[in-house]
């Protein structure tokens, strides 16, 4: 099966605000794998919001649009499934599919992956940060987590550390991102309520330019 590369990208009031950092990781990842970079791309814009995904292969750019869907609190779960390095988006996914049908089967929203050596590492489909105090914190890209689209646009707004860490997350206010939905926090991991933290309604009020 040939691998894409894939780009969902947020249509907001118009206009794709994250359009720029998109471009970005693309651009890298065709060049990292050896996968054409499309000579011309439709910037969406106008119309409801949405999402705008683009798949990316030696064959040229497919398409698709559909719903944002809900943007409210997530619930976390620990996944069973190992996390392997992910370092490109693409549609080799299915270890977070697994993931995902873990979380729904526990009632939650989505489940944290655990890295060789019990790091936490990423969810199925959002970025995983957390507070230490005033800094905000995210699992070092060198575990193999995707660099997310969400990730660059919040390192924009603040100092983002990187940190390795384990199951003691639990106790931490937690908060998960991505280029679709934005920031939302962390209500539970494993049925346990996690704290929150008002800088995460500020962060959130800045995340889309």
């Amino acid at each position: 099966m040939t691998v894409s590369l894939i780009e969902t990208v947020r249509v907001r009031e118009g206009v794709a605000p994250l359009w720029g950092l998109h471009l970005r990781r693309l651009l890298r990842s065709c060049r990292e794998l050896g996968v054409p970079f499309p000579g011309e791309f439709a910037v969406p814009a106008g119309g409801r919001d949405r999402v705008h995904r683009l798949e990316v292969s030696g064959s040229g750019v497919a398409v698709v649009e559909r719903d944002v869907g809900p943007t409210g609190s997530v619930r976390l779960v620990t996944s069973r499934v190992t996390h392997h390095p992910y370092p490109h988006k693409t549609t080799e996914r299915a270890q977070f599919d697994r993931a995902l049908e873990e979380a729904r089967a526990a009632g939650a929203d989505d489940a944290v992956l655990l890295a060789h050596g019990g790091w936490v590492a990423e969810a199925a489909i959002w970025g995983l940060f957390w507070w230490e105090a005033d800094r905000l914190c995210a699992p070092p890209l060198a575990l193999g987590i995707l660099p997310g689209v969400a990730r660059a646009r919040i390192a924009e707004l603040v100092e983002l550390e990187e940190r390795r860490i384990g199951r003691s997350v639990e106790g931490r206010p937690l908060l998960v991102a991505n280029a679709v939905r934005g920031i939302v926090e962390v209500v539970a991991l494993d049925g346990v309520p996690t704290p929150s933290a008002s800088a995460t309604g500020a962060l959130q009020a800045r995340f889309w330019p």
